[in-house]
């Protein structure tokens, strides 16, 4: 049998939308980075692929907080997307997942003993870092990593804070992280911040470092492509501006629900191969928006409707159970992994968690004023990116530009 992590969407969430036409923000200069995409192997067998969806699973409920969970709810889970920034004097660069679902940023500590051939940050080689002396922990589905907070010069993109509050994690459960991965850059609200320190992202906002307060994802995809390695180019991420070469028409920007909280959209529509299905209403109908989790969830009831619209589709058993539904193509044997699975998620957490398996299809933009977040259609330039074999994979270097900013930048001018 041929198993695919994620089978392609068959089913459409239509988020809510503006009923005037949609406005877009000034189009100012701004940066970006190039991201890596990474995957797991297509060469692993049932039980590989039935570990990794609990994985997937746990990971996802321990972040959101599932009642009864015995894990703190500002967890991160499964990225396959990440880039680089630059932490210390002189800086030095370090890959991270850059995850809207948390809002902490961390990295690997030169202590870490399980963490493999990951880059490390030695605080001692920075003249600008400074111990906090407060500890810090955070818990995953599949692990958890700790350490203490510090302050030191972050830059990314062109951009920089001078004192950054970020944890340094000695203690990270084996496996939590792997090579060329030293972290994760948490992209969400201050309010969910493990560490209670304001995210990068926001502090730059706040300083008014960026000339529009937005930033944005085109992230690539790689269906039914052959030969795709462990890491391929993986898209970009623009802060300060949105590119509207890799979008066309306007960027469909809903305000928030709920304040202060995750980057959440209502809901409105679900249909599977043209039909609709019973969308939620109300709270039931809230979904984060969130780049560092790979697959969509959502209430039991809403997945077996989802999934009762797909001919030949059937629920999993054993490690798949709850999880993903298997979907059997005619005669062949080949079987797909529905993208689409349940959970409970517990507390201020919405019902629904939508992650990049959607994200993939559009032009996705985080504002910070107003609270919004907006989609386009892509451009013929991004879908162009997708399954792009040729492209070198983006390093992470330091750049040349006045802020020093990291990772090969690309600057985007618009007028």
């Amino acid at each position: 049998m041929l198993f695919v992590p994620i089978s392609t969407i068959i089913a459409l969430l239509s988020l809510g939308h503006l009923s005037d036409a949609a406005l877009t923000p000034r189009a100012p200069a701004g940066q970006t980075i190039n991201l890596v995409r990474s995957q797991q192997s297509k060469s692993w067998s049932k039980d590989q692929w039935g570990s990794w969806a609990q994985n997937q699973k746990a990971a996802l409920e321990a972040k959101y907080g599932s009642p009864g969970s015995q894990v703190r709810r500002r967890a991160t889970g499964t990225n396959y997307y990440f880039g680089s920034l630059a932490i210390g004097t002189p800086p030095i660069s370090y890959n991270v997942i850059l995850d809207t679902g948390s809002a902490d940023l961390w990295v690997a500590g030169q202590n870490c003993t399980s963490c493999g051939d990951v880059s490390t940050f030695d605080p001692s080689s920075s003249s600008s870092f400074q111990n906090q002396s407060t500890s810090f922990s955070i818990t995953y589905g599949s692990g958890q990593a700790a350490g203490f907070l510090g302050q030191d010069v972050v830059q990314m993109a062109g951009f920089q804070v001078q004192n950054q509050v970020f944890a340094i994690c000695d203690q990270v459960s084996s496996g939590l992280l792997s090579e060329p991965v030293s972290g994760l850059l948490g992209l969400g609200f201050q309010t969910i911040a493990s560490s209670k320190a304001s995210p990068f992202w926001e502090t730059l906002v706040s300083e008014s470092a960026w000339d529009s307060p937005v930033m944005a994802f085109q992230l690539t995809r790689y269906l039914n492509e052959s030969n795709v390695q462990t890491l391929e180019p993986g898209g970009s991420f623009s802060m300060g501006f949105t590119n509207s070469s890799l979008y066309t028409g306007d960027i469909d920007y809903v305000d928030l629900p709920v304040q202060g909280s995750y980057w959440i959209l209502p809901i409105t529509n679900i249909s599977v191969n043209g039909e609709s299905v019973n969308a939620p209403t109300g709270e039931e109908a809230y979904a984060a928006i969130d780049t560092g989790t790979t697959l969509v969830g959502g209430p039991s009831n809403a997945i077996a409707e989802i999934f009762a619209q797909i001919p030949d589709s059937q629920p999993g058993t054993g490690d798949f159970r709850k999880l993903l539904h298997l979907s059997w193509h005619g005669s062949r044997a080949d079987t797909c992994l529905g993208a689409f699975f349940e959970i409970t998620s517990g507390g201020s957490a919405p019902a629904w968690i939508v992650g990049d398996t959607f994200l993939k299809n559009v032009y996705s933009a985080f504002r910070y004023s107003p609270a919004s977040v907006g989609f386009a259609e892509l451009s013929s330039l991004a879908i162009s990116m997708n399954g792009d074999k040729d492209t070198a994979v983006p390093s992470a270097t330091i750049g040349s530009s006045p802020a020093s900013g990291v990772g090969d930048e690309v600057v985007f001018e618009q007028e």
